[in-house]
């Protein structure tokens, strides 16, 4: 019996002692692309010191606000080791349907536009959790089908049309441009989904096990980890912030067609995997995603107030997604070096 108990305690050691080298090595990611954010700032400070002024921060945290909630959602199902490749489509099919409605039906409060759009996207999220989860269709096959099959669907129902920000009321327009204490709407709105989905993957079970399904699928179905239902739950949550996110789209930018959203998803991918999000699953944080948002949004914007031509800024933003895959795969294999020892222990023990 006792044997059996320091087996047991054996086992579990390497399995602390993996989460907190991850753990470890996700903080280091962040503080880095913190780091990179604060030089890539200061840089273009000192050449254009009017970039720094309070209204250029708040136009580039509007900026970044929509890819970063939407980084949201992409999170939580790269943890599982998948992809939603149509949360930009989502987005946009949110937002006219949304727009439409919201357009002939003027006394909609803004929550309730909002809603809307939530309840919009998590049909979709649904759409897309059912092929993965039930029909165990790889989901980068799934969801790239599915981008084009809601944005053909968006195209159909607009019939080339468009909804103008003199169709929509007032008060849903000020979500989009207002603000409280200097701070944008838009910006708290991100801040306090990107809070709730951190607490969530840390300190619930249910999170805990999105990471257990990334890092191992086989192992946490023997776990007793219900992993179709946690992967669907992803995907649901994807689609559901896909569709806030169309609904702050519409009170942003007032304006809204059949294109909205169109290409949102490369960036969010990418925004992912800057901000340390492994891309095989198993690590990353919602917080450090939102970082490499704010990081691709802010050299972006640096590069135009330095008049740097487009296609440059094309290639800077693939270099970096290229330099974050090569680094999570160096971190990824340092860290199962760091481990064997512990694990060669742990079978030696057993």
């Amino acid at each position: 019996m006792t044997a059996h108990v320091e087996a047991r305690t054996d086992s579990v050691e390497p399995e602390r002692g993996a989460r907190r080298l991850l753990d470890r090595a996700g903080r280091i990611r962040e503080l880095g692309v913190g780091l990179v954010l604060v030089l890539v700032v200061a840089g273009t400070a000192v050449a254009n010191p009017r970039f720094v002024q309070p209204q250029s921060l708040r136009d580039l945290l509007l900026n970044a606000s929509i890819i970063a909630l939407l980084t949201v959602g992409q999170t939580i199902v790269v943890v599982t080791r998948n992809v939603d490749l149509s949360v930009g489509s989502v987005l946009g099919l949110s937002a006219f349907i949304t727009a439409s409605v919201v357009a002939a039906h003027p006394g909609i409060p803004a929550a309730g536009a909002l809603l809307l759009g939530v309840a919009l996207g998590l049909v979709c999220g649904i759409v897309n959790g059912l092929v993965v989860s039930l029909g165990r269709v790889p989901s980068l096959v799934v969801t790239l089908g599915t981008l084009y099959v809601f944005r053909g669907l968006d195209f159909a129902l607009a019939h080339g049309t468009q909804v103008n920000a003199a169709d929509l009321p007032q008060s849903l327009l000020g979500l989009g441009s207002g603000r409280v204490l200097g701070v944008p709407y838009l910006v708290l709105i991100t801040v306090v989904v990107v809070v709730a989905a951190a607490l969530y993957l840390r300190s619930y079970r249910s999170g805990r096990e999105l990471y257990a399904i990334g890092s191992h699928p086989e192992a946490a179905m023997l776990a007793g980890i219900p992993v179709r239902r946690r992967v669907f739950a992803a995907f649901a949550v994807s689609g559901a912030v896909a569709g806030l996110a169309g609904g702050l789209w519409m009170a942003r930018y007032g304006t809204v067609d059949a294109a909205a959203g169109t290409g949102l998803e490369l960036q969010v991918v990418a925004a992912v995997v800057v901000g340390g999000v492994a891309i095989f699953g198993g690590s990353g944080s919602v917080l450090g995603a939102a970082l490499g948002a704010l990081l691709l949004s802010t050299i972006t914007s640096c590069l135009i107030v330095l008049g740097v031509p487009a296609f440059w800024q094309q290639a800077i933003t693939g270099a970096l997604l290229l330099a974050a895959i090569t680094v999570d795969r160096i971190v990824s294999l340092r860290l199962a070096a760091a481990l064997r020892p512990d694990r060669r222990k742990a079978d030696h023990h057993a």
